[in-house]
């Protein structure tokens, strides 16, 4: 009885907050510092294996993006046999570096693994650049 109290307090709070913005006000939109029509598309496409008997508990797709267009994410998108698997966004950095981890095997308390990722694998990563010409073309 005593934590009832509290928690309707609690539950009210968070829902009065919520209701305080609309969505709109609450959560803006990043700003792109360059015009949308300045920005193409660069995809690049790579290969990747993963071990049946992984090192580390984690993978990593790691890359650089020449004249990155600022406040525009990678994309990376990996395939097995041509089915998707799994889809991340990750930051650019102000030098133009980009890494994403992600998770390739699971372990629990008792030890048992569980592989997520195992064998060959297709990378298809998207970068956003600053279009240097308004006669170039993404690619």
């Amino acid at each position: 009885m005593r934590y009832i109290i509290p928690a309707i307090l609690a539950i009210t709070v968070l829902l009065v907050s919520g209701l305080a913005f609309p969505a709109s006000q609450a959560m803006a939109p990043a700003q792109n510092l360059v015009p949308e029509n300045d920005v193409v598309m660069q995809k690049s496409v790579i290969n990747m294996n993963i071990p049946a008997d992984p090192k580390l508990p984690y993978g990593c797709v790691w890359g650089t993006v020449q004249n990155a267009a600022p406040g525009y994410p990678v994309d990376i998108e990996i395939y097995k046999n041509n089915k998707p698997v799994y889809f991340a966004q990750g930051n650019v950095t102000s030098d133009g570096s980009y890494q994403k981890y992600f998770r390739v095997m699971n372990v629990d308390h008792a030890g048992h693994i569980t592989n997520i990722f195992e064998g060959d694998y297709t990378v298809e990563i998207f970068k956003y650049v600053v279009n240097s010409t308004s006669s170039a073309t993404s690619t």
